[in-house]
């Protein structure tokens, strides 16, 4: 059963990323299945199946220190190969954890995530 906003306690509802290039950040993550909806020239929304966010231009992007993002897939090693088609870095390749499997990439702007699966 899904909650309404209202009904959430201080659940993530929305991720943005601080971007150099947002047509080029658009284009890698197209590679995941995102989708995307332009507000003007500085603002995309993307839409990755699971949750909302967002890619705002900026001159000022730092990448490295922060949370780190987990996507989740069927297929890891798909993933992975389309993440690397894309251009990205890969950080850590596939490796096991209790629960699962996963890697770690940096995007075009060095933000580190990482895909899982069971």
């Amino acid at each position: 059963m899904d909650q309404t906003l209202s009904d959430q306690k201080n659940a993530i509802n929305y991720i943005e990323f601080n971007v150099k290039d947002i047509q080029k950040s658009k284009a890698f993550y197209q590679h995941l299945g995102w989708t995307f909806i332009d507000f003007g020239s500085a603002y995309c929304e993307f839409n990755s199946g699971a949750l909302k966010g967002g890619f705002a231009q900026s001159d000022n992007v730092k990448s490295s220190g922060g949370a780190l993002i987990i996507l989740y897939s069927h297929d890891l090693e798909g993933s992975l190969q389309r993440v690397k088609n894309a251009g990205a870095k890969i950080v850590q390749e596939i490796f096991s954890f209790p629960g699962g499997r996963r890697f770690h990439f940096q995007d075009l702007d060095g933000y580190e995530l990482a895909i899982w699966s069971e």
